[in-house]
């Protein structure tokens, strides 16, 4: 209190200390980043590999498997999934724990993976295992397209390449920039077998010449030091080693005969600059286009980079071709941007909701003023130790900031209440204060620390419920914090300068205030008063029935425990993020052209679906871990704006149904749409998903009928819908058997054979050349029109050892078989994929709940599974919140133990915790809402709550017994002294809070569910506290004195 004399008796310094943090605050709101949420995708790095021709399960044995071997068991390694695909791709996750640190891990990965290189095959080695840390955040997608179709794919994506994607990158906060359409420029060697059998000629001959004439040459110069020869100039040789064109590649000599004739390559070959990959498209609205994935860094600004990264396209634009335009249709941050609208929005609302709830209750410009002025303070200063934490503004953040407005206020208003009383008795301004800090000082200072404390065990909590507690958390307990502070000096200071008793009059402010809204606040005094009295008559009742209402309490415990097991648990409330998802796979084994007509079709649907604007589509990818696959395809459907689409009709989820029917009409082709993940960097679609993994060797065969089990099964439950998986082994396959012992007869070699069918039909990358200031890849392959059949194959000739041309059929036979189109393995098991949605009416939790039930039954025996994704970190962390919650509730009994001098007086605070919670579950209930993550954040506010209301009255009546009150005086006057104080902080915080429950537009999915439940808990507790309080202090105070006695 020394302290606080000394501010107070020093108006400046206190003032000049709340500017300074407000001040600080307002720098800091300016610096901070802007994003949906913080970054809660765990640390995740990618290996990427290449074995060109090889199918999936070569693919998952041969690279795979000794990648994983050296890689699992690393430190803080939560999961690994590896995916092998039929275009020769394999991309290996790894997904560390959240306290990992990425650059650490990153070297650890590299290490192993280095250790793995010599067993694995020539050409992947040559072609290179990537390490990559995955931080990225997809901020949005640029999309540049050809109207008039001048320009051809490949020339668009090589146009980004060169003249877009690198000053896309150079903005701030930009990561990195992936171009999806088409594939770089390539020296495209298409051979024809025919030609090169005609000339005695083996691939391997055409790769040997390419090797030897298409060199990078380092070839000095004349002149060079220490040439003493003042006369002789210094001259580079300039030796053209390395080739450029299509031309220059066809004037490379194959073989000389001894003729001296030359075979050039243009004479077996058909030679173009061409792509690298053509097994992926991009389109927009049905128009090829090149898409450009802007990914943003950690810590950066996603608005910022959206509306920098416009500005550049908008600036590179003016130095286009004629026909070339870009479009952003797919930018995520235009949710975020309104999100964060509506939040600020509903911020404004909560001010001036308890704006009005003050002015109601104080009745005076100058108290109102007093209270409304630690709003500022305490709002704004909390961005400047936002800003010190590392943390952003994000919804959680201001999530945090709109219920600490109806708390910032509480301090200041009772302090405000109490100087006013005191000045009403007679006391001079400077004494009113000193007496009513006296009075309310050490409540406050509970109060906050109460507030703060009950939280700090939040920040502690490990995985992703950890990073959604923590920023929310510790910005209420910030803003808290700060309020106390203004509460114990800004505020008593204002009231000593502002404040005058009621016996001087009104001033001219206060006469125009009651001019307008006298009848109004007579009204309220009325009936403001006869509820007081009422309430003390009630409380009176309730005390000489103590034993009642005890077991009455007791009741209310037993239902909050039963409401707590009833209420169905959820993870995160399905959100309208403006666009949707859909996926189709066509029938095994479909072309890439075949997959585009649908896709297309699909789109043709899609766009003419009210509320649908853009259909941004990529045929040839898979869902599953957005892979090359030729019969899959993934078309993001972008909505309109929520100002547009304000009917029910109109929503996400609405138009998803009615398309979901329209694609039912797609034949030859399975088509499903899906809401977008919640939080991206965890899962690909919404819902929940795991891997069946093959522990007991069992094989394909019996994955793909459990998977098939699974899904039939699935349809008998409410509970579940929609389940499917990626697993397929249905995917046409020819298998080649080589006869070893005619090899031998024949004079060819085991090598010779699989190099021939490598190069002709899987492709070989030989070498580079250098293009437009860029290094591009020597990619030999067969002509199209060589290897379009199995007797393409059979056809093809190659020289034995007596240069003789031997055709394969002589050794190889060909049978028609079936696999895998792609092979996942999860934690170094084959596996297989399931995903699934909640069916309606029901939580996610419920359906996963249902699966696990499932899968009991279901799986045989080498057969288990793992949950992966977001339901791996929801299940991992969801036991955490009730030990966390009861280590708060330890700190705050100690804290007030410590406060009361008491070991008994703290449970009097802490016995009205299990109300707060049964109030709440009340609330979620009739919200049909679920247990999710913002329903347990909200405990923890209520349980902060439901202590500061129990301390005024426990510190006023402990007070009361000093002055030789009894137990029963102490907790009956107190109460009835500490009415209104608390009527009135109740009322401001429920204030604030009821826009987040009537909210509306992006994101207001999870602002209702919060509002609802602090709502709903607020009444309960302010009702709760009221009336139970008074009987457990006067319980607890004869526990501790026996000499319990009644006026």
């Amino acid at each position: 209190m020394t302290i606080l004399r000394f501010l107070i008796g020093r108006p400046v310094l206190s003032i000049v200390l709340s500017l300074a943090i407000f001040i600080l605050g307002l720098i800091s709101f300016f610096e901070l980043p802007i994003s949906e949420y913080p970054n809660l995708t765990p640390p995740t790095i990618i290996v990427t590999a290449q074995f060109p021709g090889a199918n999936p399960s070569t693919l998952s044995e041969v690279v795979a498997a000794p990648l994983e071997e050296q890689l699992v068991g690393l430190e803080k390694l939560s999961y690994m999934s590896s995916q092998a695909t039929a275009d020769g791709r394999l991309t290996t996750t790894l997904t560390f724990s959240y306290d990992t640190d990425l650059n650490v891990a990153l070297q650890l990965v590299q290490n192993r993976v280095s250790s793995a290189l010599s067993r694995l095959p020539e050409i992947t080695q040559k072609l290179g295992v990537k390490v990559l840390k995955n931080t990225q955040e997809l901020t949005m997608a640029v999309h540049l397209i050809s109207p008039n179709k001048t320009y051809d794919e490949l020339y668009l994506r090589n146009f980004a390449m060169m003249h877009v994607k690198k000053e896309l990158a150079k903005i701030k906060g930009v990561d990195s920039v992936a171009l999806f359409g088409s594939g770089e420029y390539a020296m495209r060697i298409w051979l024809n077998p025919e030609r090169l059998a005609q000339r005695n000629l083996s691939p391997n001959d055409v790769v040997t010449a390419l090797q030897e004439q298409n060199v990078q040459v380092s070839s000095g110069l004349i002149g060079e030091a220490p040439d003493n020869d003042y006369s002789v100039l210094q001259k580079p040789f300039d030796i053209r080693g390395q080739l450029s064109t299509p031309e220059a590649f066809g004037e490379v000599v194959i073989r000389t005969d001894r003729d001296g004739q030359s075979i050039f390559l243009k004479d077996i070959a058909r030679i173009e600059l061409g792509a690298n990959n053509y097994g992926l498209k991009a389109l927009l609205n049905n128009q090829l286009a090149v898409a450009m994935f802007i990914f943003q860094a950690p810590q950066s600004n996603a608005i910022d980079i959206s509306d920098a990264a416009r500005a550049t396209m908008q600036e590179l634009s003016k130095t286009f071709p004629e026909d070339i335009e870009f479009r952003v249709v797919y930018d995520p941050t235009v949710f975020v941007k309104s999100s964060m609208r509506s939040v600020f929005f509903t911020l404004i609302e909560a001010l001036l909701l308890v704006f009005i709830v003050v002015i109601l209750f104080l009745q005076q410009w100058r108290s109102s003023l007093i209270v409304l002025l630690t709003i500022p303070v305490s709002v704004v200063g909390t961005f400047f130790f936002i800003y010190w934490c590392g943390f952003s503004i994000n919804t959680l953040t201001l999530f945090g900031l709109i219920l600490a407005i109806g708390i910032v206020v509480d301090d200041a208003i009772v302090v405000v209440e109490n100087v006013a009383r005191h000045l009403d008795r007679g006391l001079p301004p400077a004494q009113a204060v000193d007496k009513s800090m006296s009075e309310v000082g050490g409540a406050i200072f509970a109060i906050s620390a109460t507030l703060a404390i009950i939280f700090v065990p939040v920040s502690f909590v490990d995985g992703l419920a950890g990073k959604f507690y923590s920023q929310f958390a510790l910005t209420i307990a910030i803003a808290a914090t700060i309020s106390a502070f203004c509460a114990l000096t800004l505020t008593p200071t204002l009231a000593a300068i502002l404040l005058r008793p009621q016996s001087q009059g009104i001033d001219r402010v206060d006469r125009a205030l009651h001019r307008f809204l006298g009848r109004f606040f007579d009204g309220f005094n009325r009936l403001s008063n006869s509820y007081s009295s009422q309430y003390g008559r009630h409380v009176q009742t309730i005390m000489e029935k103590r034993g009642k209402f005890i077991a009455i309490y007791l009741v209310l415990v037993g239902v909050m425990l039963g409401l707590v097991y009833l209420v169905p648990k959820g993870y995160l409330p399905s959100q309208d993020k403006q666009y949707l998802i859909s996926v189709v796979q066509l029938n095994e084994g479909a072309t890439l052209a075949q997959t585009t007509e649908v896709v297309k079709e699909m789109a043709a649907i899609g766009l003419k679906e009210p509320g649908v604007v853009d259909a941004v589509q990529f045929p040839g990818l898979s869902i599953n871990g957005f892979t090359n696959s030729s019969s899959q395809g993934v078309v993001f459907f972008v909505l309109d704006s929520f100002s547009q689409r304000r009917s029910q009709l109109l929503s996400a989820e609405t138009i998803a149904r009615k398309l979901q029917k329209k694609f039912m009409n797609v034949e030859e082709a399975f088509v499903a749409i899906f809401p977008p993940p919640v939080i991206l960097g965890l899962g690909n679609t919404g819902g929940f998903k795991l891997q069946l993994e093959d522990r007991g060797g069992v094989g394909n065969e019996t994955l793909r009928n459990t998977v098939k089990a699974i899904q039939r099964s699935s349809m008998s439950y409410e509970e579940l819908f929609g389940v499917y998986s990626n697993f397929n082994i249905n995917y046409p396959q020819l298998s080649v058997d080589i006869d070893r012992k005619k090899l031998k007869k024949l004079g060819l070699t085991y090598k010779n054979v699989i190099d021939a069918i490598q190069i002709y039909f899987g492709s070989l990358y030989v070498n580079d050349f250098r293009q437009f200031g860029h290094v591009y890849q020597v990619i030999l392959q067969a002509d199209p029109t060589f290897r379009s059949s199995p007797p393409d194959l059979l056809n093809i000739k190659i020289p034995n050892q007596d240069g003789e041309m031997v055709p394969l059929s002589a050794v190889l036979q060909i049978n028609d078989t079936f696999g895998p189109e792609s092979s996942t393995r999860y934690n170094t098991y084959l596996s297989a994929d399931i995903n699934g949605f909640a069916g309606m009416g029901y939580t996610l939790g419920q359906a996963e709940e249902k699966m696990v039930s499932l899968l009991e039954q279901i799986l045989p025996d080498g057969l288990t599974y793992e949950w992966t994704d977001l339901s791996y970190q929801d299940r991992t962390s969801s036991n955490s919140l009730v030990y966390v919650l009861l280590i708060s509730i330890l700190f705050v009994f100690l804290l007030l133990a410590a406060y009361y001098e008491s070991w008994s007086l703290p449970s009097v605070v802490i016995l009205l915790v299990p109300l707060s919670v049964l109030s709440a579950m009340v609330g979620v209930i009739m919200c049909d809402s679920d247990n999710n993550v913002f329903t347990q954040i909200s405990l923890f506010v209520l349980a902060g709550l439901s202590c500061k209301n129990v301390i005024l009255i426990v510190d006023f009546a402990r007070t009361l017994e000093k002055q030789g009150k009894s137990h029963y005086q102490a907790a009956l006057i107190s109460c009835q002294l500490r009415l209104r104080p608390v009527l009135m902080t109740s009322v401001a915080f429920i204030a604030g809070v009821l826009p987040m429950v009537f909210s509306s537009g992006a994101g207001s999915e999870m602002r209702n569910v919060m509002g609802a439940t602090v709502f709903y808990g607020m009444v309960g507790v302010t009702v709760f506290s009221l009336f139970f309080t008074p009987i457990f202090y006067s319980l607890v105070r004869q526990l501790e004195q026996p000499g319990f006695s009644r006026p």
